[in-house]
This record gives C-alpha cells, structure tokens and sequence, in this order.
C-alpha cells in the first residue's frame, strides 16, 4: 500500500506530528527517511523488508534492524537494492547527527555524571562493527570528553593493542583521565581473562604518565559491561 492510500492519521509524518515520534515504529521512522519506495514496492514495505534483512556471513548486506542498518557504511548501504546516493546519505548523516550530539553532550559535562550517554555513544561507535576495535576516550582533569579515538582493529576474536601507542596518544592530548573500550562482535559482553589482562597492563602504563584508567567498556548488540562496576580494574 502506499502512502497515499492510507487514512491520513495513520501516514507516518501526520502520526509523528500528532502523537510523537514515540509512537511511530521503527519501519515507519525509516519510512520518513526514506521518503519513496521503489517500483512495485511502497516506502512502507521497503523500510519493513530492510530492517528484516539478516546478516548471513557472505559478505551480503544485513542489519538485524534499525541498530545494524543505521550503524551500517555506506558501501553497505550501497549493495541494497533501492537505496541511491540521497537515501544511503541520509542514514548515514542520521548516525553522525547522533554521534555528534552525544559527542557535544560529553565534552561540555563531567562524564561520569552521564553514564548513559557515555555507553549509548560507544555503543554508536562500535556495537555494530564486524571486527573487533580498540578505542579510547581520552578526558581532561574535570573528566569531560577531549577525544574517541579508535586506535587498534584486530579480528573477529582478537585484537593486538600496544601500551606504547595508547600513552603517546594520552600525551598528545595531555588527557588526565581516560575510558578504554572495545566491541565483542560475538554479542556477549563478558570479559576475558585477556581482557582483564590487557586492563591491567594499560592501567600501569598509563600510570606511568600519571594518567587515570576510569573504566573498560565491552560493547555488545545492544548492550555495554562495565569492567569498573564489575570491580574488574
């Protein structure tokens, strides 16, 4: 069906202008986005059948929903039949938008007065990567956010970090503070005796500089364990 057959309180735009877009579901969000659909096939029935595309293993787009498709590149995007240039740059300019928001969040507050905010913006930057990723968030002495920098990528099961590298990149930007982050693109957020090792190798090199190691965050499909809460560190 399209859009302009549907009785005019139900159409996505008017619904979300009347009732929030709280009400609106995921396909129909999408179908704002989106705008058109494609011949034979309305905007609704292409938001719903993208949001169902499951990741196979191939090499073949998949999303698993709306977390995997707007966390999605673009040169994923580009493989899906439908979405041009204009609609693969909206997704991902929505993705950035709430990246940077976040972004702006952390650096103007105190970053453990908002925890959400911290683990909902590496769970942006890293939930949905197909490899595993190193990052760091590197905080001045009032813990605000002065930089994320994703500094080592390694495979789906490991990842090579070097004390060195993360300590010159502290000292490049004179951080106080810093958060380490990685993703488990298996889904499970549980730490490893590795991970726990490698926490405790970083923390007594960055002390060494006389740099703070407040947390290490594991980043999952749709969740975050923090090793600090966990008295991990």
């Amino acid at each position: 069906m399209q859009l302009q057959d549907l009785p005019l309180e139900t159409r996505p735009r008017e619904k979300l202008l009347a009732r929030g877009a709280g009400a609106l579901s995921d396909a129909e969000l999408l179908a704002l986005l989106l705008r058109t659909g494609i011949k034979g096939k309305g905007v609704l029935q292409m938001a719903d059948e993208l949001l169902q595309i499951k990741k196979n293993g191939e090499g073949k787009p998949g999303f698993d929903g709306i977390a995997g498709l707007l966390n999605a590149s673009a040169d994923d995007l580009k493989r899906v039949k439908g979405l041009g240039p204009a609609k693969r740059a909206e997704l991902v300019a929505v993705l950035e938008l709430a990246r940077r928001a976040l972004a702006q969040q952390l650096q103007q507050r105190e970053i453990f007065a908002s925890p959400g905010a911290v683990r909902q913006y590496l769970q942006l930057h890293l939930a949905a990567k197909p490899h595993e990723v190193f990052a760091v968030i590197f905080m001045d002495v009032q813990n605000r956010l002065l930089a994320m920098e994703e500094m080592f990528r390694g495979t789906l099961t490991q990842t090579s970090v070097y004390p060195r590298e993360v300590v010159l990149r502290a000292l490049h930007h004179q951080c106080a503070a810093v958060v380490l982050a990685h993703n488990h693109p298996s889904g499970s957020v549980q730490p490893s005796r590795a991970d726990e090792a490698l926490t405790q190798t970083l923390k007594s090199a960055l002390a060494l500089v006389d740099v703070r190691v407040l947390d290490h965050v594991i980043v999952g499909t749709g969740e975050t364990l923090s090793m600090a809460e966990r008295g991990l560190l």
